[in-house]
């Protein structure tokens, strides 16, 4: 065991490390072409777009329902294994596009949108081809090959950015959303199942999946309550408000998402295969799952309270005056996207455990709780809908930590010992900072102080107060760069 640590704690590190990377420049381009794309663009254009989210979600969810996770935990996993995976996902890929394809009049008609019609046969065109690379993605994770996973993902997405803001200045407007959107999900799988070293035979036989249909059928049902839940705006917007709400909606969702999406990225590369290869071993998960905890809380906490606090400077400076409206949610969001990777981390640890079950139970738990908010909520308008999603998925957290705690041991008070620290020093740096900046009239200027300034105050009450997690960071950046 002795000799097995630091190997582990050696592709953990630069697991986080490459995730890190991948996502820091995939997060770069997607907020450079993002701001030329909202300049370009109304909120009109992204509200057509986001009213398909919901189907493209939950068909991606019908399609892999778990398969993935199953793989990269079986510990010998075979090619019969990785070939009824391949040819069970994309027939079933096919069956959900043709059907689809069909329905395409009525969602249409559902939302009022005419432009639906020819766009949602575009979109859905992603899960389709995404469903290719559903095993190699999963051959590829399990064997923690990070960097290949980064690379292929900043690829994809700069080639599909690349081709939406072509389409942008030939005056394509919500195809642009559609086709860069749909483009950077189906790369991305598409490369890996060219790159990785394993590729399907002709043989069908789907025999190996009854063993893991236990634990997919359970995935399978937590996933779409877990994706409607998640989309949820998107529907009540389209259906009840107008597609503008939806835009300002999806883009105050999108920001927010930006630096969930960095945090999420760098542990899940590297979360669920190190707990499923020490999942029988309780002290060496709790003391990896709290070193996560603290990974996350130094990185989210300025991250995205930073957002929230420089939120108006950011899209006035950004995104021009007229992306205002989708301010209070951006914001509001962000209070829930900054502790995101709490519920990140807990997921996988469950996943490596395989307790689909309790997964299922805490998913449906805590969509009831969303849904009961939004409609509690619902007579006061949008803002109090979304802030009610918030608090509903903070009592949720306290539910995923309980389940957790009887797997592994962790108890709520480790996980606040190791988090409020960070807490106390990321508001007490924006504190400073807004009684330093409070004055300055200039929008750019202001914006480059409140960003420069809690950036150093943070970093440096951390290197004051000696924090284990910053000296390891730094120490190890060092390493790499020698």
């Amino acid at each position: 065991m002795a000799a097995e640590e630091p190997s582990l704690k050696q592709k953990t590190a630069k697991g986080i490390l490459w995730g890190g990377v991948s996502n820091g420049v995939q997060q770069v381009l997607s907020l450079i072409c993002g701001l030329y794309f909202a300049r370009k663009l109304s909120d009109t254009d992204y509200g057509i777009y986001g009213e398909l989210v919901i189907f493209h979600v939950i068909a991606c969810c019908i399609i892999n329902s778990g398969l993935s996770i199953s793989l990269i935990n079986k510990k010998n996993a075979t090619q019969k294994d990785y070939d009824a995976v391949f040819w069970f996902s994309f027939l079933t890929a096919a069956t959900l596009y043709s059907i689809l394809f069909l329905c395409a009049p009525l969602i249409a008609d559902f939302f009022r949108q005419p432009e639906l019609l020819a766009v949602s046969r575009v979109v859905f065109l992603g899960f389709l081809i995404g469903s290719l690379g559903i095993t190699s993605s999963a051959i590829m994770m399990k064997e923690m090959r990070t960097k290949q996973i980064g690379i292929i993902q900043v690829i994809a997405l700069a080639s599909s950015l690349c081709v939406g803001m072509l389409m942008v200045m030939h005056g394509h407007t919500y195809w642009a959303i559609a086709v860069q959107n749909t483009l950077s999900l189906a790369l991305t799988p598409l490369i890996m199942f060219f790159i990785a070293p394993w590729k399907p035979t002709l043989h069908i036989n789907f025999s190996p999946l009854k063993r893991m249909m236990p634990f997919c059928v359970r995935m399978f049902f937590t996933n779409i309550i877990s994706q409607i839940n998640a989309t949820v705006f998107n529907v009540i917007f389209g259906k009840f408000f107008n597609v503008e709400s939806v835009g300002q909606f999806y883009q105050g969702q999108k920001w927010s998402g930006f630096g969930q999406s960095f945090i999420n990225g760098m542990l899940n590369i590297v979360s669920q295969p190190v707990f499923a290869t020490i999942n029988e071993e309780r002290e060496r998960q709790q003391n990896a799952i709290r070193k996560m905890i603290r990974f996350g809380a130094f990185v989210s906490f300025p991250l995205l309270f930073g957002l929230a606090f420089a939120g108006k400077e950011i899209i006035i400076v950004a995104l021009t005056a007229k992306w205002l409206p989708a301010l209070p949610y951006m914001q509001i969001l962000c209070l829930w996207a900054a502790v995101a990777f709490l519920s990140t981390i807990f997921t996988n640890l469950i996943y490596a455990h395989e307790k689909s079950g309790i997964y299922l139970k805490i998913t449906t738990i805590v969509g009831i709780l969303q849904w009961a908010s939004i409609a509690a909520m619902a007579y006061f308008g949008a803002i109090a809908m979304v802030i009610g999603f918030v608090c509903a998925n903070y009592v949720g957290l306290l539910i995923w930590h309980y389940y957790v705690k009887k797997i592994v041991g962790l108890r709520l008070r480790d996980v606040l010992h190791d988090v409020l620290p960070y807490l106390g020093v990321t508001l007490g740096s924006f504190i400073l900072t807004w009684l330093l900046t409070h004055n300055i009239q200039n929008i750019y200027l202001l914006l480059s102080a409140k960003i420069a300034i809690a950036g150093c105050i943070y970093l440096l009450a951390l290197k004051l107060l000696n924090s284990v997690m910053f000296n390891e960071s730094i120490a190890f950046l060092l390493k790499r760069k020698q």
